[in-house]
């Protein structure tokens, strides 16, 4: 009685493991219109969009928002950038990826909090 007990328990957690995240890299698309998924191989550039704030352009022709995790005031007069990623797969969070920013003593590295797309007809504007 007891092992049909475990076995069922058992089957039970495998079936739950199997299945998928609403929210999983692999998905095309977040589950917000605004926000999808990118590779950082896509990343063809970045521009200056305020304070704490860039435009990163990837392939093919999209634009994302990123927004840092508290001040990053060296983010603002950057001539080159590094990006980060925090493990394999698409870039969907601000969790994914770290901005890597040249200062006068060194690289300091600045947390992502927020990635946004940025639609054909705002990006047009400047912010």
């Amino acid at each position: 009685m007891i092992e049909r007990i475990a076995a069922a328990i058992t089957l039970s957690v495998l079936a739950a493991s199997c299945t998928p995240y609403a929210d999983t890299p692999g998905t095309a698309q977040a589950s917000s219109s605004n926000r999808d998924c990118f590779f950082l191989s896509q990343i063809s550039g970045y521009s200056h969009a305020g304070k704490n704030r860039i435009r990163v352009s990837t392939r093919p022709s999209k634009t994302y928002e990123f927004e840092t995790l508290g001040s990053c005031p060296e983010l603002n007069h950057a001539e080159s950038m590094g990006f980060d990623q925090s493990g394999a797969g698409s870039i969907c969070k601000g969790i994914d990826i770290d901005l890597i920013v040249p200062t006068s003593i060194g690289p300091r590295r600045c947390a992502v909090s927020m990635i946004r797309r940025v639609e054909k007809d705002e990006s047009a504007k400047t912010p």
